[in-house]
């Protein structure tokens, strides 16, 4: 009895926490300055030591170990015919809040600092003729890139074709990827990344089922990729999940520092990978505004990039499964709950900041 006491306690305090989170996402000039660029830069250092060096990720063992004792209650209870159905209630509302608790100050609280945009001093809106100009950049220097990097302007770039080879592949991408930051930390000095903590997720197979090309663990702070994922993609993903670590919740924010870092790499895959990614968002949004238009500019492209999209889109249909849906209404539902009201249609505020800082730095692409 005094164990449904203590459950019920803990489960409660899920209430507290989620009116103070709310009373926090009212003051994202408070969170930004004490939590994302005060508190948060400490836990999420000192996660990247525990955790980082370990050769595996502990976060996915973590969720492995977790999701199999799950499980067993739930045989257990039924096995039992429900007897116990009010501790089991218990405990999980009491691992509920311990969970959200954990969450939000490792590394949740995030979600609620101030917008980059206001962060970077820029505009949040943009004109078709300002988002034609920032494709058009971006077509000339994929084109180049793909041009230095593929066989001819038909061929794909190819990165790491050795399936034996690709951990050791995605070690040089993880390794690349701290370079791109110190470079980009010049002009984003809050940038500094080190340690490491990065690896290829032990989940691949389930994350390819559910749509994801990789995710930050945060509870353990380890950023993981999905190692199954065409090669082109892993420097960008690394990337992205790398700016998760660096405080950057949001999904669009953190393609945006993604696509700078990879622009600021010395290794032209790198570049290549930032830029073809950039590219696909802008002509999606030419696309929504004038088909047309949209057209004319994928002519421009060297089919060997198309080729490489499409790689991308084979992947994913070969991933397709009748739950595909719930996992993409989970997640946008996610990005809801976490001060995303777009939901996963909030990835588009991705090009208004690139548009944007190409209009403040006009040499940036």
């Amino acid at each position: 009895m005094k164990n449904h006491k203590t459950l019920l306690i803990v489960g409660l305090l899920l209430i507290p926490q989620m009116l103070l989170v709310r009373w926090f996402a009212s003051f994202p000039q408070l969170v930004e300055q004490y939590y994302s660029n005060g508190l948060y830069p400490i836990i999420s250092k000192a996660s990247r030591y525990a955790f980082g060096w370990l050769p595996f990720s502990f976060g996915d063992i973590m969720y492995a170990v977790l999701i199999v004792l799950g499980l067993r209650e739930i045989v257990l209870l039924i096995k039992n015919k429900f007897r116990g159905f009010k501790t089991f209630l218990l405990k999980t509302l009491a691992i509920v809040s311990i969970v959200y608790g954990a969450f939000n100050v490792l590394w949740g609280m995030n979600y609620n600092r101030l917008p980059l945009h206001e962060s970077l001093g820029i505009d949040n809106e943009y004109t078709t003729e300002e988002l034609v100009e920032l494709t058009k950049k971006l077509i000339i220097n994929s084109n180049s890139l793909h041009n230095q990097l593929a066989e001819d302007e038909n061929s794909r770039v190819v990165y790491c074709d050795n399936t034996e080879g690709k951990n050791a592949c995605l070690q040089e991408i993880f390794t690349g990827t701290i370079n791109g930051y110190e470079t980009l930390k010049t002009q984003f000095p809050k940038l500094s990344y080190p340690p490491k903590s990065i690896k290829n997720s032990l989940l691949r197979y389930p994350l390819s089922i559910m749509g994801y090309s990789g995710y930050l663990n945060p509870i353990t702070n380890e950023a993981q990729v999905n190692g199954m994922v065409p090669a082109h993609r892993w420097p960008v993903i690394s990337s992205h999940e790398q700016a998760h670590q660096l405080g950057f919740a949001k999904e669009n924010e953190a393609n945006f520092i993604a696509v700078m870092a990879t622009l600021n790499n010395e290794d032209l895959y790198f570049q290549y990978s930032g830029s073809i990614f950039a590219l696909r968002y802008a002509l999606n949004d030419v696309y929504s505004r004038d088909k047309e238009l949209g057209e004319d500019l994928k002519a421009r492209l060297n089919p060997g990039i198309l080729v490489n999209y499409q790689d991308s889109r084979d992947f994913w249909d070969a991933m397709d499964n009748p739950l595909e849906p719930l996992f993409d209404l989970f997640y946008s539902n996610y990005l809801k709950a976490n001060n995303q009201p777009g939901g996963l249609k909030s990835y588009s505020y991705m090009v208004a900041l690139l548009v944007n800082y190409d209009q403040r730095f006009p040499n940036t692409f």
